[in-house]
């Protein structure tokens, strides 16, 4: 799934390199799509990610909860939810308006719960969002949500390039109360500015490249709790929510970006309680 992945940062930077004209006219134009367009539209990001596989309509197997319309474009929360967990093999996130459709791919291991995972996105343009889940027969399910937002992949931090890079790698974790036999949930933030490409720098007045984490792997002890393949659309600080099945070791994070930064972290678990 990598390569297309990585076809979708040239489209992106494709995008970037024109990005000042075409903004606005992509902005009315996602405004104002018909369903007929949207759904073309979709069909066509899908053959390009999944090929010819059958992708059906769920309401069970994955749920994509999302804001209507986003107070912050640049950090739009998105809620999915998978409670059908020996069933889930991994999950695809598309915004099909921004430059790059497919924003990450989660694949899950043993120790995964995937009730809910929760993390922030770059909407740049009025989209359908879509969660794209492989169970573990090999087939393929979506869920959809519509946003009304704009303008997310190209808005600047509000920061110097400098200091919005300053600490890069540094992670935390956050972990609510552990009970015996049940799933952890976990709070992973992340520092790293996730530069689109698109953003200019408000001092230089060029385009910050591209540097993006675009894998990151959680595990509990010797077993993984997921993959994650990322893109220019997560937002900046990743902030992801997760669960995970315990088994008194630490957590252990690896993280990369495109640009050949490396990172990783170990964090102890709580104790559980009754």
């Amino acid at each position: 799934m990598r390569p297309t992945l990585a076809l979708t940062v040239s489209l992106a930077l494709s995008s970037f390199a024109v990005c000042a004209p075409l903004v606005p006219a992509a902005y009315a134009a996602g405004a104002s799509d018909t369903d007929q367009e949207r759904a073309a539209r979709w069909q066509e990001i899908a053959k390009s990610i999944f090929g010819d596989r059958k992708i059906e309509p769920t309401d069970t197997l994955v749920t994509l909860d999302t804001p209507k319309r986003a107070e912050d474009a640049a950090l739009v929360p998105i809620t999915l939810s998978m409670p059908e967990r020996d069933k889930i093999k991994s999950v695809s996130l598309v915004i099909d308006d921004n430059p790059a459709p497919y924003a990450a791919k989660f694949e899950f291991g043993p120790a995964a719960d995937t009730r809910e995972l929760k993390l922030r996105v770059r909407v740049n343009n009025y989209t359908d969002m879509h969660a794209v889940v492989e169970t573990t027969d090999g087939k393929l399910y979506e869920a959809k949500q519509f946003v009304k937002a704009s303008g997310g992949c190209s808005a600047p931090m509000g920061m110097s390039d400098e200091e919005a890079m300053k600490g890069m790698g540094d992670m935390r974790m956050k972990f609510a109360d552990a009970h015996p036999d049940k799933p952890v949930a976990a709070t992973l933030m992340i520092r790293h500015p996730n530069f689109s490409g698109m953003q200019m720098n408000q001092v230089t007045r060029e385009y910050t490249p591209a540097r993006y984490i675009d894998k990151l792997t959680v595990s509990a002890g010797d077993q993984t709790v997921f993959t994650m393949t990322g893109d220019i659309s997560i937002a900046s600080n990743p902030v992801i929510n997760f669960s995970f099945k315990p088994d008194g070791k630490p957590i252990q994070v690896a993280a990369s970006d495109n640009q050949g930064g490396r990172w990783t972290h170990s964090f102890p678990v709580p104790s559980q309680t009754n």
